[in-house]
């Protein structure tokens, strides 16, 4: 009876010693999830901001070709070097 109850009091200790150890590795993976939880809020912020500006981009990209004049029918570099002269002469002369 004496060997089945130290049998039983080794195993205990045993067991006791791999559940302090899982306890351990349980603590160490809560604090690497906390620490990846806090990076992925980081980088969907950063994914939002992101977004936000290539749309801005997109935007001052289609406002500053509002002002742009295509003139169809002319040949490449008819105009010479001095775009306002041709442009303020008739194009179709009297």
């Amino acid at each position: 009876m004496d060997t089945y109850i130290s049998s039983l009091t080794l195993e205990t200790k045993s067991m006791r010693s791999d559940i302090a150890s899982f306890q351990s590795r349980v603590t160490g993976l809560e604090h690497r999830m906390g620490t990846l939880e806090a990076h992925m809020t980081t980088v969907q912020d950063r994914d939002q901001d992101l977004l936000y500006l290539r749309s801005k981009i997109t935007d001052l990209e289609d406002r500053s070709r509002r002002d742009n004049i295509r003139l169809f029918g002319f040949l490449e570099n008819e105009e010479g070097s001095d775009v306002q002269a041709f442009l303020g002469s008739p194009i179709c002369p009297r």
